[in-house]
């Protein structure tokens, strides 16, 4: 026999109404409002490297500073990746960390407080 015991099903955490809390809401909006204007700008970005590379050919073959744009704009494909990425993981460490912190210490107190309750019976 195990030691583990399942959660209690009378004093569970009520996931859906921890959802619904204002601190919860306010995290999501907060991720959403960086993430997807973000990613959709990305992606028109890279639309837009795809449709020159297949449609403007010459322009995308003029020579620039030692190459031609095509490889120049596929080099910024890159570097573009790479400071969406840098800029996303200051963003999180400075606005999302400490509200997921506090989000998850809470979680666990619920979740303590639902297993004491469960254990006393």
């Amino acid at each position: 026999m195990s030691d583990e015991h399942p959660p209690p099903q009378g004093d569970a955490i009520d996931y859906e109404a921890f959802q619904a809390r204002p601190e919860f809401q306010e995290y999501k909006h907060r991720l959403r409002r960086f993430v997807f204007p973000l990613a959709i700008a990305f992606m028109l970005w890279f639309l837009l490297y795809v449709v020159l590379a297949a449609f403007a050919h010459e322009f995308m073959a003029q020579p620039l500073l030692g190459m031609n744009v095509g490889l120049w704009l596929g080099l910024g494909q890159f570097v573009t990746t790479f400071a969406i990425t840098m800029w996303y993981v200051s963003f999180a460490n400075k606005r999302l960390d400490p509200s997921t912190t506090a989000l998850r210490v809470e979680l666990e107190q619920l979740e303590g407080a639902a297993g004491a309750a469960g254990g006393a019976r």
